[in-house]
């Protein structure tokens, strides 16, 4: 077998680095993609695809198997029927500046070995929409299907049919026998702001884009007829016809009824395509639809072909794109969330602004030591960005504009339970440390157990808890489940009635069915979010051995993959008798089901196993990758719970004392010939 290279820090750092970074893009790609709901702004996940680059550039033999430049989009939903791409619908890199675009080009004559060919691109902005794929045969549409995961998508055809410059037969003699037509949906901001006014708060959209992906994935299909929803063209996948030029094929799709941007261009030079970005940048509050940058394209096609992908992005195409939008408005006052955890967040409540066709009237403060640090005030005109946030950001205090009210304090006391604030230990976030009578965190942690990836009690959201709490059905998220006992009084409730109170039953009845993993999450324990979830569910197959284990902290601290903050909190939650009592109360009315794995047969499953010393053939992050695909559960300390110790070279004291209790060890040669 061949040696194991051995990693130097920094490479080890740069290899933690970039799996950290493959995670968190992966849950915000699918939150935007799949679920149409952005949980950061567009700049803040460029930043991290921008992080993600540079590491890979740097060290490019560490690439991960999960590295966003290996997949497009998300995974497709199962609300539609699924339709294969013929060819995938792969997603363009990304170019922050100029230098970026620079890199661009020279990496495409690199290439061709070519450093004085002229190069043609076309330049059109980059709409901020629903990518689509309409495929036509024979001139008739037979089908439209969503990006998904760049290879399979939604079919959306019936929906894509409503919409008015999406022509559904095509009489012409030139038109290719079988063509996917590439393009976006999207609304114009006037016709998104209409829209979200019309929409009750709960099912208002956050920007344009969500609004078109929202009105394309409709099961009713008039409600999407019902929205001014527009197709603009931007490419093909498929063709049975050859092109040699985007210029001759964008004029061809013109007459065939698909009208590219009509601030199109194509130039040769790079002073050119810089000047139509910094000028389009300028014009985009004024453009009456979203864009977030602008897509060059190498004109001719052959180049195309020639350059062909790097990963799921072509070498000839490239998305160079803009700043946040920003503006200014005034602080109308500052008000104050509590947390579940009883985490003191400030919130400005803002003058509404339209930004990119979103009204803004709220934008996050994060801490107070961001409020002294920026020296925001009540009343202050302030300059905000917003590339997609539901709650945008304060960049700056215009002072010339301001007029000065008396420098923010923060609070001493909880502005709900009057108790005192105590800041953290990382001398940042205030708490208020009254958990268990606090009315702000008891709806917060309510509010997060019946959350999607809680309970996910659908028709129980944050509206109804705070009005279930308040009419006193619920104190606790135990009494959830014996809402049925509130029932005449919540049918005789306004917007209520026999159907909703019904359809509330059941899914809550379907809500009892639940695994282990996302009712660990669900109990709200601080520090403990989904991954920190599942890495519990390994090792506990109940809820009991869950209470029985976690008022042990060494037994947590075998446990690898939790740190100090982590064990300390769960113990404290554990160790409170109120909490297990609930924790009891809410099992007792639930199918706890244990985690499902499908591992390969092994004398490793359901065993403790410990690697030390340094291993040869593969790296500690692989070998217990290994591990748990055999069914094991990794430990990270030695006890009489140990069942194997696996080690290397320069095993050390851990060895010694293995031998000692008189567990199992096994070299590193010896493991891998039995696994």
């Amino acid at each position: 077998m061949k040696k194991k290279i051995q990693l130097s820090n920094s490479e080890k750092k740069a290899l933690n680095e970039l799996k950290s970074l493959s995670i968190q893009i992966k849950k915000y790609n699918d939150a935007y993609h799949k679920y149409d709901k952005p949980i950061i702004s567009d700049h803040k996940f460029d930043e991290l695809i921008k992080k993600n680059n540079e590491l890979e550039k740097k060290f490019p033999y560490l690439r991960l198997k999960t590295s966003p430049n290996e997949y497009v989009g998300s995974k497709v939903l199962n609300k539609f029927s699924k339709i294969n791409h013929k060819l995938p619908m792969l997603s363009l890199g990304n170019a922050f500046n100029e230098n970026d675009l620079i890199e661009f080009i020279k990496r495409i004559k690199k290439f061709l070995k070519n450093e004085k060919i002229i190069l043609e691109f076309s330049c059109e902005p980059k709409i901020d929409g629903l990518s689509i794929n309409l495929t036509y045969k024979e001139g008739v549409l037979i089908s439209a299907a969503t990006r998904g995961d760049g290879l399979i998508g939604e079919n959306v055809t019936e929906n894509i049919k409503t919409i008015k410059n999406i022509p559904q037969k095509i009489n012409t003699n030139n038109f290719p026998s079988l063509i996917e037509i590439r393009g976006e949906i999207f609304l114009e901001k006037k016709d998104f702001i209409l829209l979200n006014s019309k929409l009750d708060d709960k099912e208002k959209f956050s920007n344009p884009r969500n609004a078109a992906a929202g009105s394309i994935r409709q099961l009713d299909i008039n409600i999407t007829k019902a929205r001014p929803l527009k197709f603009v063209t931007h490419g093909v996948g498929f063709i049975s016809k050859e092109y040699l030029s985007l210029k001759k094929l964008y004029n061809d799709m013109s007459l065939w009824g698909f009208a590219p941007s009509k601030y199109l261009k194509f130039s040769t030079k790079l002073k050119e395509m810089l000047r139509y970005h910094s000028d389009l940048n300028l014009k985009r509050s004024l453009i009456n639809y979203d864009i977030d940058g602008i897509v060059f394209k190498l004109n001719d096609i052959e180049l195309q072909k020639r350059l062909g992908f790097v990963g799921k992005n072509p070498r000839w195409a490239i998305a160079y794109k803009f700043e946040s939008v920003k503006a200014f408005t005034k602080i109308n006052s500052i008000d104050l969330q509590i947390g579940r955890t009883g985490a003191i967040t400030p919130v400005a409540r803002l003058e509404p602004v339209n930004i990119g066709g979103v009204v803004v009237s709220n934008a996050t403060l994060h801490n107070f030591d961001e409020i002294n640090n920026k020296d925001i005030r009540e009343n202050d005109i302030v300059e905000i960005q917003r590339a997609g946030d539901v709650i945008p950001q304060i960049l700056r205090v215009s002072k010339k504009l301001s007029k000065r009210n008396k420098a923010y304090k923060h609070p001493v006391n909880c502005p709900i339970c009057d108790s005192i604030l105590i800041k953290d230990e990382d001398g940042v976030i205030y708490r208020c440390l009254n958990y268990y009578k606090c009315k702000a965190q008891i709806i917060e942690r309510l509010i997060h157990f019946v959350s999607k990836k809680a309970f996910n009690i659908d028709g129980m959201g944050e509206q109804q808890i705070k009005l279930f709490w308040n009419r006193k059905f619920i104190k606790n998220a135990s009494d959830i489940f014996n809402i049925d006992k509130f029932k005449n009084e919540i049918i005789e409730l306004e917007g209520w009635g026999k159907l909703s109170y019904n359809n509330l039953i059941n899914n809550i009845e379907k809500s009892k069915s639940i695994n282990i993993e996302k009712f660990i999450y669900a109990l709200g324990i601080r520090f403990v979010g989904e991954t920190t979830s599942q890495i519990l569910s390994k090792y506990f197959d109940s809820i009991e051995s869950l209470i029985k284990s976690a008022k042990n902290i060494k037994e947590l601290e075998d446990i690898d993959g939790l740190g100090p903050k982590v064990i300390k909190s769960i113990s404290e939650f554990i160790d409170n008798k109120d909490n297990i009592d609930e924790i009891r109360k809410i099992a007792s009315n639930c199918q706890v089901i244990k985690r499902k794995e499908k591992f390969t047969k092994s004398i490793f499953n359901n065993k403790t196993v410990i690697f030390t010393g340094k291993l040869n053939e593969m790296s500690r992050e692989e070998a217990k990758k290994r591990a748990l695909d055999l069914g094991a559960k990794i430990a990270s300390s030695i006890s009489k719970n140990t069942d194997y110790l696996i080690y290397g070279e320069n095993a050390g004291s851990k060895l010694n004392k293995a031998k000692e209790l008189k567990i199992s060890t096994l070299s590193e040669k010896k493991w891998l010939s039995m696994i």
